[in-house]
């Protein structure tokens, strides 16, 4: 690939990356806009919707043989089955944060997000940290016991969003590039519509869908949950395949931005004292995490373009032998 094709395909990874996190940053105003819903039954139509939707995409692309290369392989099954329950949990305490006036400390969550990741490689894959990484981890620690004190509730929503996100992506990072983005969300919905039926039954029983009675609009963004929950999974799997992990990590960002200024200015949830305190100390540990990423990544680009230039020095023919 040549230097400009290059720079084309980061260039169309960052704009896919940027889109992706984007829309997922507003993703708690659309939610909210569809109140009364509860959030049971609104992540009960999300998978049912998302397979709906993933399955019309198989069908117009015709990646029905991706999608049965995948069924043969029991081991991918398995672990889309784990994703599948990982994401369950990760939605359904989103859709009741976001509708109960907690979209402020979803954000937190999203902040903590890398942190627990990193954490997770040391826990599981046995990675060896960084000082200033390990730093990073003990003010997010910090952070935490801050917002207890100081607000007084445990943040167990942040924790089980980033917790859970967390392990999603390593779940993908293990399923690799052997599932595809649409198969795997297929997959994932398909594995939750049984769970999906008995949610929308115990619903039904005990106060009724009000997806019948709700007003047209509701019904209508409703229904846009399946497009609006696989575009940006869609946008992000085109932005990983074209965009380095440095690009990624700082765009990720943009989602608990865009869920904090919506959470604390239009939804006009309380920060209190404490809980801006916990929320700077995360954001210096971000910031010191983020800084860490960049110069690793940028010494392993140096030393990269100095081992190439190492082998062409290596590979040019000597003085003497052109003369001979």
């Amino acid at each position: 690939m040549t230097p400009n094709a290059s720079a084309d395909q980061t260039t169309a990874g960052g704009l896919y990356a940027f889109g992706a996190y984007f829309l997922w940053g507003f993703l708690p105003l659309y939610f909210v806009l569809l109140a009364p819903i509860g959030p049971f039954e609104i992540v009960a139509w999300r998978i049912l919707l998302s397979l709906v939707f993933c399955a019309l995409l198989i069908l117009v692309t015709r990646s029905w043989g991706r999608l049965v290369a995948i069924l043969r392989q029991p081991r991918l099954l398995g672990l889309t089955a784990l994703a599948g329950a990982l994401i369950y949990v990760n939605w359904q305490v989103f859709l009741y944060a976001a509708l109960s006036g907690h979209v402020i400390e979803t954000s937190l969550g999203y902040f903590i997000n890398p942190i627990v990741t990193v954490l997770l490689g040391v826990l599981l894959l046995r990675e060896r940290l960084r000082l200033t990484q390990w730093i990073a981890i003990g003010l997010a620690a910090i952070a935490v016991g801050v917002i207890v004190v100081g607000y007084g509730v445990f943040p167990w929503i942040a924790l089980s969003l980033a917790f859970s996100f967390g392990f999603y992506g390593l779940v993908k990072k293990k399923i690799g590039p052997a599932v595809d983005a649409v198969s795997g969300l297929t997959l994932e919905s398909a594995w939750l519509t049984p769970v999906a039926l008995v949610q929308l039954g115990v619903v039904a029983a005990t106060g009724g869908l009000l997806v019948v009675s709700v007003g047209m609009p509701q019904t209508a963004l409703l229904a846009a949950a399946g497009i609006a929950t696989a575009t940006p999974l869609l946008m992000f799997a085109a932005a990983a395949r074209r965009a380095p992990l440095s690009l990624l990590g700082i765009m990720q960002f943009v989602a608990p931005v865009l869920q904090f200024v919506i959470g604390a200015w239009l939804l006009g949830e309380e920060m209190t004292t404490g809980r801006w305190i916990g929320f700077a100390i995360v954001w210096v540990a971000l910031i010191l995490l983020t800084t860490d990423s960049l110069l690793a990544a940028r010494r392993t680009r140096r030393g990269r373009a100095d081992a190439a230039t190492a082998r062409e020095r290596d590979d040019a023919p000597s003085d003497v032998a052109e003369l001979t």
